[in-house]
């Protein structure tokens, strides 16, 4: 009797192969719940649609033999499934203790540690040290008035990638000068939450360790925000544990301040609804009232608190599902170029609601990441403008393009 095959996870990463000698599809979990990283060859990658809860080992059979040439297929069915399986890549058993496992870890943690530190940059810390000082070397631009500097925009691209911009965003603050009067704020770090729940914001009260050491939670901020807007929070999100957008910007920042920053880390969930059915994004209760109560905490802690946000732009090419090769500033990248600098134009005026209604255009056909915080930051923090630092487009491979930017925002 034929059995019903899993569904294989919709969330999980699907690369060509980077190895030269082993062709085929790269899969690997951005979640971190396996540590597996699987490179099904070309036969059997028209197999991996059998898993779709839907088709039986039967169907699998099928397209196994069609691939092969072989009928006699039953250990390589029975490889596939189980290699599957123990990497926790189906929705079975399996998955949910490895899930269940992870997340209960993260919450059981006393902090959260780096989770790209060896491979995204350094884990030696004198190592370290020198790149991101050499990053920050040489600015174009000046840093921003301390007076009325409100908070940076930097890209949560690999550093490697995009350290020019991450060099003049972070510039702009007044360590620059040597002056360490910034060293007494509390960073309201605000990530592009690439794994999480749409519409809803990460917390935690959780240090966050890099191989410099521990930047400080401000834990009575976030309590407030808790206790304010329950409804809008995912309390020690897991995302946390595995985001790149808030850890980047942490190394970053105590390269220039030290270890012992204080820092308030939120991951803001896309606002896919209001993207693809119209509105603004507060016509969500929960969303409203976070935004609010982030608002009063900014008035409030106005000149202790300085914003930070991880944010990149547009993504386009085949890695992002575009049916074309994408080259940095070249051929189509030229209009996006030109689209981008439409919407931080907006930006730079502080017109939240102009730069929505780009964003919206053909549900962000240039799928900016980056959107929810850089709407979350002009509502809460109501910056009167901006000032665009420096604009890049980047090749992530050789057919995909990301671009961001570094960008300063002041009060009156």
């Amino acid at each position: 009797m034929s059995q019903i095959l899993p569904r294989l996870r919709y969330d999980l990463d699907f690369l060509p192969s980077p190895v030269a000698d082993r062709p085929g599809l790269m899969v690997r979990d951005p979640y971190g719940y396996s540590d597996a990283t699987l490179i099904i060859p070309p036969a059997l990658v028209q197999a991996l649609r059998c898993f779709d809860g839907e088709q039986s080992d039967l169907d699998l059979r099928e397209v196994l033999s069609q691939a092969t040439g072989d009928v006699q297929v039953g250990e390589l069915m029975e490889h596939l499934y189980t290699t599957l399986d123990d990497a926790g890549f189906l929705l079975t058993p399996r998955f949910d203790e490895k899930r269940d496992a992870s997340q209960r870890a993260f919450a059981a943690a006393p902090s959260r540690q780096p989770a790209h530190a060896g491979s995204a940059y350094p884990d030696e810390p004198v190592e370290l040290r020198e790149l991101f000082t050499d990053y920050l070397s040489a600015p174009e631009n000046t840093p921003a008035d301390p007076a009325k500097l409100v908070g940076i925009a930097a890209p949560h691209v690999s550093p490697e990638g995009g350290w020019e911009s991450y060099r003049e965003a972070y510039r702009a603050l007044p360590a620059a000068t040597g002056d360490n009067q910034f060293a007494d704020k509390v960073f309201v770090v605000l990530g592009t939450s690439h794994y999480g729940e749409a519409g809803r914001f990460g917390l935690t009260r959780k240090n966050f360790v890099t191989p410099f050491g521990e930047a400080r939670t401000e834990t009575g901020w976030v309590d407030f925000l808790e206790r304010e807007a329950p409804e809008g929070i995912l309390m020690e999100d897991y995302c946390h544990a595995v985001e790149h957008s808030i850890e980047f910007q942490i190394v970053f920042l105590q390269t220039l301040f030290g270890p012992n920053i204080r820092i308030l880390p939120i991951l803001c969930g896309s606002f896919a609804l209001s993207i693809s059915s119209g509105g603004m994004p507060e016509d969500d209760d929960a969303v409203n009232a976070f935004v609010q109560s982030l608002a009063t905490l900014t008035e409030r802690e106005r000149d202790r608190a300085c914003y930070v946000l991880g944010v990149d732009m547009a993504h386009v090419g085949r890695r992002y599902g575009d049916e074309f090769a994408a080259q940095a500033s070249e051929g189509r990248m030229a209009e996006v170029a030109l689209r981008d600098r439409a919407r931080i134009e907006r930006l730079s005026a502080a017109d939240v609601e102009g730069f929505w209604d780009l964003v919206r255009e053909n549900e962000d056909d240039l799928k900016w990441c980056g959107t929810a915080p850089l709407y979350t930051f002009l509502r809460a923090a109501r910056p009167a403008s901006g000032k665009l630092r420096r604009y890049q487009q980047w090749n992530i491979d050789e057919e995909s393009v990301v671009s961001f930017a570094a960008m300063d925002f002041h009060r009156e």
